[in-house]
């Protein structure tokens, strides 16, 4: 949700987004897993919502000298998602468009849908589910790209660490599109 209009112009055609995954009551008691993936969905449910209410114009749009958008995040965070949680423990990337050891991830001008986008960060949350679930914390997984092997652990906090702060952007650069702030749905 945005904040009310006060210029005039017509609201933007709401942009599609798959629905939260997050449950209605957070694991406070949880167990380790339970509450490290609550954390990741929480995180992971932000970046979408930053998304909601915008055309594919304002998500697409740099806002910062770098080139960062909306949408370029996103398509970034579903990379890593794939690189940290599937690759990294033996599980099969589904072919990219786009070359991530380079800044194509954090761009959305390969001439990508916007559901291209949010749909490729919907199936790499899934293929990420599903590494989560079938392993232990104390399982170990080796990414191609660094000499050391790490635990599923390990990959959990520093991708809720990744997506907070992308997240983190993504409400400053929303703020900028359109005035909306949080870091969640309101109600």
């Amino acid at each position: 949700m945005t904040r009310p209009d006060t210029t005039g112009t017509p609201d933007p055609a709401p942009t599609p987004a798959p629905a939260p995954s997050a449950s209605p009551t957070r694991p406070y008691t949880g167990g380790e897993k339970e509450i490290l993936r609550d954390g990741l969905d929480r995180h992971r449910d932000a970046v979408l919502w930053k998304l909601e209410g915008l055309d594919d114009e304002a998500l697409r749009r740099p806002m910062t000298p770098s080139g960062t958008s909306l949408l370029g995040l996103v398509k970034h965070l579903a990379s890593v998602e794939y690189g940290w949680f599937v690759e990294s423990f033996g599980g099969e990337v589904e072919p990219l468009w786009f070359d991530p050891e380079s800044d194509e991830d954090m761009r959305a001008d390969q001439g990508e849908t916007t559901a291209q986008i949010v749909e490729f960060y919907g199936r790499a949350r899934a293929a990420a589910d599903a590494v989560i679930a079938v392993r232990s914390l104390d399982d170990l997984g080796r990414p191609t790209w660094r000499e050391h092997a790490v635990s599923l652990r390990w990959v959990l906090v520093h991708m809720i660490e990744e997506t907070a702060r992308h997240a983190g952007h993504m409400d400053i650069l929303r703020e900028l599109a359109d005035g909306a702030v949080g870091d969640r749905r309101p109600g």
